[in-house]
């Protein structure tokens, strides 16, 4: 399937290690050390996807805004991959979703910004609102991005491939674990200031253990105006737990994608860093 998505916002957690429940084998959380304890990574991504269609079928698209919140992992095959906790939709696209992923989405209101088409962010800044019942809601500007809080995953160009170069995603069901196949080609990032206004439907998805209330405040912000997107689903069946896996240095890749990074972009976005 293939999609273009427009005005993806990520915003970044790192959370207690101890707070969030324990991921379904054979996926091993990323985690990092900091303030002598251990610390893994959630995103709430919001977006728009323009155009949803199968490769076989282009005539026949669909266009809606949607919400997804991922924990950071590696799979059995050490492959950095994301665990989905929950996908919302609008609730007029979500059987033709449910039915062609074949994985369990919810419904919610949405009301999104057009970041791309207003990149001065004039006035109060842009604003998302994902309703619920609960609700989340966030205010963007441009700037910022860096640092948040939480445990260092390198520089800028390093802590934006952390989150985004991730080729798995998985979905739990009662068969098993859904697996997507993605590829991520490089994009323009602009790095955003971001306050999060209101989070309590982030607790409901995710709700955080160990006697912790709330979410912390953000690790790190920004916006990807454009993301071409392709991605395939599959059924991986249940497995035993496996070993704990070691976490790798949050710089990876080859030298020679580094050298191809470039730097965080001034605002207004001309020369804006591709990744």
């Amino acid at each position: 399937m293939r999609t273009l998505v427009i005005d993806a916002l990520y915003l970044n957690w790192a959370l207690p290690a101890g707070a969030v429940p324990p991921p379904p084998a054979p996926l091993a959380y990323q985690d990092r050390e900091w303030r002598g304890e251990r610390w893994v990574f959630a995103s709430a991504l919001l977006f728009r996807n323009r155009g949803v269609h199968f490769q076989s079928a282009r005539f026949l698209r669909l266009s809606y805004p949607q919400l997804n919140v991922r924990l950071y992992a590696l799979d059995g095959e050490g492959v950095p991959s994301v665990l989905f906790r929950d996908m919302m939709l609008p609730r007029w696209v979500k059987p033709a979703v449910a039915l062609t992923a074949r994985h369990p989405v919810s419904s919610a209101r949405f009301r999104f910004p057009q970041p791309s088409l207003d990149p001065q962010a004039d006035g109060d800044g842009w604003r998302w609102v994902v309703e619920q019942g609960s609700r989340l809601e966030v205010v963007a500007r441009p700037g910022g991005g860096l640092p948040g809080e939480g445990p260092s995953l390198g520089s800028w160009e390093q802590t934006v491939r952390f989150f985004r170069e991730r080729p798995r995603g998985y979905v739990e069901t009662a068969g098993g674990l859904h697996r997507i196949d993605t590829e991520h080609p490089r994009v323009t990032v602009w790095p955003l200031a971001a306050e999060v206004t209101d989070a309590s439907l982030l607790a409901e998805v995710l709700p955080l253990g160990g006697g912790r209330e709330s979410w912390p405040p953000l690790h790190s912000a920004w916006l990807c105006p454009e993301i071409p997107f392709v991605f395939d689903v599959r059924l991986v069946p249940k497995v035993a737990p496996a070993p704990r896996m070691p976490t790798p240095a949050a710089s990876t890749r080859s030298s020679e994608l580094a050298r191809s990074m470039r730097r965080p972009a001034r605002w207004p976005p001309t020369g804006r860093a591709a990744l």
